[in-house]
């Protein structure tokens, strides 16, 4: 089963949304902002995703900004931030079975579905 993690505010996450939608492939929507992720998620998210925690933080947010910004964090303080703050988040992801992208640009989605 394909899923997306989804910000119904975002516009990339939107056109990833759109891209599933378009490709006839049944996908469950997860809106991570409502449905909290949980921290051993978020490290299998991680994991799939194949990059470093810090690579999935948004770095113009507020929170960041002003809570995380300049401090020497571990990778598992990172994902404890994504946690407690999901905003955090980089969107859309999509997961499709062992693998998963960011949907930065959208098109990469289609590299996994």
């Amino acid at each position: 089963m394909i899923t997306i993690l989804h910000n119904p505010r975002c516009s990339k996450s939107r056109q990833g949304l759109a891209l599933l939608e378009n490709s006839g492939k049944d996908f469950e929507v997860v809106k991570y902002l409502d449905e909290p992720i949980s921290e051993e998620k978020m490290k299998h998210i991680i994991s799939l995703l194949e990059i470093k925690p810090i690579d999935l933080i948004r770095k113009n947010e507020a929170i960041w900004k002003s809570d995380y910004r300049n401090k020497s964090l571990t990778d598992g303080e990172i994902i404890k931030a994504m946690v407690a703050h999901p905003k955090l988040i980089e969107r859309p992801i999509v997961i499709n079975g062992r693998k998963a992208v960011v949907g930065r640009p959208p098109e990469h989605i289609l590299n996994i579905i």
